[in-house]
């Protein structure tokens, strides 16, 4: 057993535990995704997400150098949920292709609904402003939106596979770009309708044009099974030691 006396603590509260750095960068992040997804990048500044974090400005700028690192930190955060998404709907081999596309697009809305679309998409929010934006936000945008373009090829060539013509994946390369130039916009006419008949008229158009020239039948038109959407990031959760 240890004879070492351990230290008398002084009259009055103990200190609170300081919070973890990562459990504030964390908590920074989740607020700012949440913030652009509904206000965008120019109209939220620090003061936003400070406000509704509680988190001090010092603390904010320990975290980050400036607001562009912070929204290069949220354009990563989000990229890595949305294709963590897109994976769980896209590469379910148990349904044809279309019918996984469609089943996308039901949980996207879905999430739509959740927030009485005052939420959109941050990588769409973003791409409106593109001429206001940071320089630095460019790149990754369109990294971001390829990356998602070739998730949805690569789902619609397995309509051909094992082993798709030349002429055939240039087919669902085209109808991907497609997609997503409709699907975008889509969304941002069910922000402003505040309703979801844009994205319903988009996904009926689309899909039975999609079929028509994949000589396809069209998928169900019914809700997917009940499936839990993909967690964010386990970097990305609100994390705060105790007090």
């Amino acid at each position: 057993m240890s004879n070492v006396t351990p230290p008398r603590r002084g009259r009055g509260r103990p200190p609170k535990t300081a919070r973890a750095p990562e459990g504030t960068r964390a908590m920074l992040v989740r607020a700012g995704v949440e913030l652009l997804t509904e206000k965008g990048f120019s109209s939220t500044c620090v003061d936003d997400v400070l406000n509704a974090t509680g988190i001090s400005k010092g603390s904010f700028y320990y975290c980050f150098s400036s607001k562009e690192e912070f929204g290069q930190a949220l354009i990563g955060y989000y990229a890595d949920y949305f294709n963590a998404k897109l994976d769980l709907w896209l590469t379910d081999a148990k349904e044809p292709p279309l019918q996984r596309l469609l089943n996308f697009m039901h949980d996207a809305k879905g999430g739509m609904e959740q927030y009485n679309f005052r939420r959109g998409c941050l990588i769409g929010n973003l791409g409106q402003e593109i001429d206001i934006i940071p320089d630095s936000f460019n790149g990754l945008l369109l990294t971001i939106m390829q990356g998602w373009e070739q998730r949805v090829a690569d789902c619609l060539l397995d309509v051909f596979a094992p082993r798709p013509t030349p002429e055939q994946k240039r087919l669902c390369t085209g109808l991907a770009r497609y997609f997503w130039i409709g699907w975008e916009g889509a969304v941002l006419h069910a922000r402003m309708a505040h309703d979801a008949t844009p994205l319903d008229l988009f996904t009926s158009f689309y899909l039975a044009q999609t079929a028509q020239q994949l000589g396809v039948s069209l998928p169900v038109a019914a809700k997917p099974s009940l499936r839990v959407s993909p967690a964010r990031p386990v970097h990305a959760k609100t994390i705060q030691a105790a007090s």
